[in-house]
């Protein structure tokens, strides 16, 4: 058999992506040796008996089940939860790290007040008592003043009940401003929404399982994309029953070296070849004509307001998307445009997939559109093997908010980021209404499970909107980057001491709620956010105490769950494995009832994301996600941050993937320090060279250059958000930014 380059390339990776997934490299870790690493913290249990507590992780949104042995009552080790839905028994590097996050020395361990300047590190212990009092005496003189709109808060979670609640929270207050930090699930939400007819709650459901060809637009399966756990074991699922992977991405990551192919295109243009699939698609007839010709509209032609007909989605894709127009987008050969187009009709259950990497950033709507599409050519909407659109589960209804003239007047304030409503939030495009003062001044911010001076691009920009914030509460239960600038912190609980929600984990077939159960007592003078939350709302007194009538968190999330909690608190999970999803034939609310492919107010096209920068800067530069690297609020555990390979962390310096082309072209080697600028900032950064990446093209992983936590994790690598910046989508408002461009001089 005769193995090319690319081929020997991709089998490379491919056998280091297999043996990362594979039980070998945890055999370091487990009872014997995970506690016999160096760091001071180390902890000898005492001899006992062990037992097992199981509970869910919510590091990520992936809501593993997870099973904790103690012996007594310290915790030795974490182990995936042998029969839990979404990852039967398997977990990650992260999850199974998770007790270093609860015994780390650097936890914060009472509520702190800042006594020097912020960012400075000087803080002072506080009780709980005076922490309650100082915020709750500051949101009391706002709201007495006709300033309750000028609140806001921001958190990390899911559509769980602490979310709720702290939304709820806001709005009895009177705050318009409670922003969740966008991801690629608000895409996908209103794709669903647009093409769909989906309620605006609605959630992605995909039937990965039963699918046997996924068209994945850049989608890092295997590199924590969705339920991490639950796609690895989808994925051996998948060579079982001969399923193909096409991975479509310019940088040859885990997932495109075990995929059934590896299609490098143009960063970019990934929409484009989308429209350039369906353009094929419709002229071969290989759409599935009797699902297009039932149960949609918008394909032959849009009726507009004035009452004329309009060009369709069928017609604009066969005027301007034609395999060879397509191919000048993308740098893809016209000829395998079409023989992939032929390949996706073939199968019997394809999807298409889209949201890079892990899904952190929204994307462009006109890409997510254009790619949806392609779901409902082939008919695979609502459909074994195709993709759903999950209504949240019903919660017990919480009782109506009190009405409040000082809410109501609040509430009717437009918001900070612009958007229209808080079905999502814009939160990219809050720096810059901070920074203008308008519509109005921000006074108070309030960051639960979020860490945006980290998380959020521009770093500087966000910094400095953060310094005009009067006052700024965080529930961190570390000293992470946006922790470190605030003004007062009321740490939460960490997740293995409070108990929670952990609803729809990304991506999953059927509506799941799991339980996070509180494994360990609290270790520290911490208290759970939702307790938090509930005794401000009683500090301020009046109808914002009335909005929050329990007791505790507890009482709160048992009515919520309703008659749920009783399989929640046995099994740790519910699913409801009898959920019967809409076929074709639904009415839905779209504006002609059926699924669309285009309407009086959209149709799927390709806007190129024009990126940051000019010809000064030579280089394409794009992030990458990895198993070993957690990038969102979670920051990596030391033991993670151990066994990151060489080519991505080397002592304390990372390393950017560059082509041994483009580097021999521009005098580069391996290892060679240079100096990487974008025209949002720079930094040092070594060189790696890399063939699985295209030419004229650089990537930064996600995930490192902290300059917070500990001596672990911080000063290590570049964060890739400080050298780039937002682009607002056209469509959504969301942050489309795929990229920046770049240039690399010897340093």
């Amino acid at each position: 058999m005769k193995i090319d380059r690319r081929s020997f390339l991709s089998l490379g990776i491919g056998v280091a992506a297999g043996t990362a997934f594979s039980p070998l490299p945890w055999k370091l870790m487990d009872d014997v040796s995970i506690w016999t690493q160096n760091w001071p913290w180390t902890p000898v249990p005492a001899k006992g008996e062990s037992t097992y507590v199981n509970s869910v992780c919510t590091l990520c949104p992936g809501s593993c089940g997870i099973s904790v042995r103690k012996v007594d009552d310290r915790g030795v080790k974490i182990e995936g939860m042998k029969g839990h839905p979404v990852n039967q028994g398997g977990i990650c590097a992260l999850g199974l790290a998770g007790l270093q996050l609860l015994y780390s020395p650097d936890r914060i361990k009472t509520p702190l007040k800042r006594s020097g300047k912020r960012g400075e590190g000087k803080w002072v212990s506080i009780s709980w008592d005076q922490a309650i009092s100082e915020v709750a005496g500051k949101l009391k003189e706002l709201r007495t003043g006709g300033q309750a709109h000028t609140v806001a808060g921001i958190t990390g979670g899911g559509p769980n009940t602490l979310s709720r609640l702290f939304k709820r929270f806001l709005a009895a207050y009177g705050s318009p401003n409670f922003f969740n930090t966008p991801s690629i699930d608000n895409s996908y939400r209103l794709a669903l929404q647009m093409m769909n007819g989906a309620t605006p709650d609605a959630t992605v459901g995909l039937d990965l399982e039963n699918t046997d060809f996924i068209l994945s637009f850049g989608c890092g399966l295997l590199d924590g994309w969705g339920s991490p756990v639950h796609m690895f074991k989808t994925n051996t699922a998948w060579r079982k029953t001969q399923a193909r992977v096409i991975q479509i991405e310019p940088r040859l990551s885990r997932t495109a070296a075990k995929a059934y192919q590896w299609i490098p295109i143009t960063p970019g243009s990934e929409g484009a070849l989308a429209l350039g699939i369906a353009n094929v698609l419709i002229t071969e007839s290989l759409y599935r004509k009797d699902f297009v010709d039932n149960y949609t509209s918008g394909f032959e032609g849009v009726v507009n307001a004035s009452g004329e007909l309009q060009k369709g989605f069928k017609q604009h894709v066969l005027d301007n998307f034609s395999p060879k127009a397509v191919s000048e987008i993308t740098g893809l050969d016209p000829a395998a445009i079409t023989l992939l187009a032929r390949e996706f009709a073939k199968a019997k259950a394809p999807i298409a997939l889209f949201g890079r990497g892990q899904g952190k950033l929204p994307g462009s709507m006109d890409e997510a559109l254009s790619i949806h599409a392609l779901n409902m050519l082939m008919g695979a909407i609502n459909q074994k093997g195709g993709i759903y659109a999950l209504p949240t589960p019903d919660c017990q209804a919480w009782p109506a908010v009190p009405p409040d003239a000082v809410a109501d007047s609040g509430v009717k304030e437009p918001r900070l980021d612009g958007a229209p409503s808080d079905v999502y939030s814009r939160l990219n495009q809050l720096p810059p209404a901070v920074l203008s003062g308008k519509p109005y001044p921000l006074n108070v911010l309030l960051v639960m499970e979020a860490n945006p001076l980290y998380t959020m691009s521009n770093s500087k920009s966000v910094q400095e909107a953060f310094n005009k914030i009067p006052l700024v509460v965080s529930f961190s239960s570390f000293m992470d980057e946006t922790a470190q600038n605030s003004d007062l912190i009321l740490p939460n609980h960490i997740y293995l001491e409070r108990q929670e929600d952990a609803p729809l984990p990304a991506g999953f077939s059927k509506p799941v709620i799991s339980l996070s159960k509180a494994v360990f007592k609290p270790l520290h003078n911490t208290r759970h956010a939702g307790d938090t939350l509930i005794l401000l709302a009683k500090g301020l007194g009046g109808s914002v105490a009335e909005a929050l009538p329990w007791k505790d968190f507890e009482a709160c999330l048992k009515q919520a769950m309703g008659d749920k909690m009783e399989s929640l608190q046995k099994t740790g999970y519910w699913i409801n494995t009898g959920a019967v999803f809409p076929d074709g034939k639904t009415t839905f609310t779209t504006p002609s009832g059926k699924f669309e492919f285009a309407s009086s107010a959209f149709c799927p096209g390709f806007t190129p994301v024009k990126i940051e920068g000019d010809a000064s800067y030579p280089l394409l530069m794009i992030p990458y996600d990895t198993m070993r690297l957690a990038s969102g609020y979670t920051a990596n555990p030391p033991f993670d941050t151990k066994i990151l390979e060489e080519t991505i962390l080397l002592h304390q310096d990372g390393l950017i993937e560059i082509n041994p082309k483009t580097a021999q072209s521009m005098g580069l080697s391996e290892n060679d320090r240079v100096l990487l600028q974008t025209p949002r900032g720079q930094a040092n950064v070594l060189i790696h060279l890399e063939e699985g990446i295209m030419p004229g093209v650089i990537a930064l992983p996600r995930g490192l250059g902290h300059t917070a936590y500990d001596a672990y994790i911080a000063g290590k690598g570049v964060n890739l958000n400080g050298l780039t910046g937002p682009i607002a989508d056209p469509l959504s408002g969301l942050d489309a930014a795929w990229g920046i461009k770049a240039k690399l001089s010897k340093a």
